[in-house]
């Protein structure tokens, strides 16, 4: 399971100080690598309803693009997140050109659209694929998805979305058993501050919210698990039954193990350390041998880290990975 077949990449070897599965992960918030300015021109995605979402166009380093990769972030969903920016550098190497997606409610996109994503938000995600395909002026496109952007990725493939590949990286293909990992008491201190994180982005939202959303994000019984946000804001706003309606509903694995066949070419990077989403989904994967599917499982890298021996400016060993096979992939 550490290397899909036929393929010949380096193993991960994290480096000091990175140590661990907590420092893996929080790598980035500790200490952010330096990034070269924002490149790319705006591209504004209409999705119905008078909303729009923002996404940034980097061109490759050099010469015309071999193909176009769009990258979904995970929670937080902007576009200008570090990991994001980072393996926009690494497809750019690869002369790849990007489109680095704001969801829905993020980033600088958050005044173009009311409301808050989801974790199968196709609505959303169908106009920006159909988008894309006009800016690859008939080349091929791909995706890569981080963290949940991985599960929005696969939900819209899985409905009827058109991609020439796919790379999810540390991606929940099972939703209930995800929020109760993070409800462990060692990921406490991570519940909250993403917790914290999306009552913030949904109270940012513009276009208001109805009393009774604003009452129950600022109240006193505010919430404080990512469960409780999500059964107050995102089942309703999306018009499941309840939170458990919605963790059922979104979670791919299910329909990844009845339709087999159903990708594109697809990559699947996840650390089996990993402290947020269990492996135990990617694992299910492997063991299921779904054509086209191919896993890389390292025992260790945390949750979106892979801070490896040799890493540079242009990438972690996750946004090496997933140049290289991309380029094999799609880059001709």
């Amino acid at each position: 399971m550490n290397l899909p077949p036929g393929e010949n990449f380096e193993p991960f070897r994290h480096r000091l100080p990175w140590l661990g599965p907590d420092l893996q992960t929080l790598r980035d918030t500790l200490r952010s690598p330096r990034q070269s300015p924002k490149r790319g021109e705006p591209v504004i995605v209409n999705v119905g309803s008078g909303d729009r979402l923002l996404g940034w166009l980097d061109p490759p380093d050099q010469g015309e693009p071999l193909a176009l990769v769009l990258v979904v972030p995970g929670l937080g969903g902007t576009a200008d997140s570090m990991g994001v920016r980072r393996l926009s550098l690494a497809l750019r190497g690869a002369g790849l050109a990007v489109l680095r997606l704001n969801l829905r409610g993020a980033g600088a996109g958050r005044t173009l659209a009311k409301g808050t994503y989801a974790a199968q938000c196709n609505s959303d995600l169908l106009p920006v694929l159909q988008r894309a395909r006009q800016l690859a002026k008939g080349r091929p496109l791909a995706a890569v998805g981080l963290s949940l952007g991985g599960t929005m990725l696969l939900n819209v493939v899985l409905a009827q979305g058109q991609l020439d590949a796919l790379v999810c990286l540390s991606s929940p293909l099972d939703l209930a058993a995800c929020i109760a990992q993070i409800e462990q008491f060692r990921n406490r201190p991570y519940e909250r501050w993403l917790t914290r994180r999306l009552c913030h982005q949904t109270l940012a939202d513009p276009f208001g919210l109805s009393e009774p959303e604003r009452l129950a994000l600022t109240g006193p019984r505010r919430p404080t698990r990512i469960r409780h946000f999500d059964a107050l804001i995102t089942a309703p706003r999306w018009h499941y039954r309840s939170v458990e309606h919605y963790y059922a509903e979104v979670s791919p694995l299910p329909q990844l193990l009845r339709q087999p066949g159903g990708l594109p070419p697809t990559l699947v990077v996840h650390a089996q350390d990993d402290p947020w989403v269990p492996v135990a989904g990617a694992t299910a994967l492997a063991q299921a041998r779904l054509p086209g599917v191919e896993l890389l499982l390292p025992s260790r890298g945390g949750h979106n880290g892979f801070h490896a021996v040799g890493d540079g400016p242009a990438g972690c060993w996750s946004d090496r990975i997933t140049a290289h096979w991309l380029g094999q992939k799609v880059g001709g």
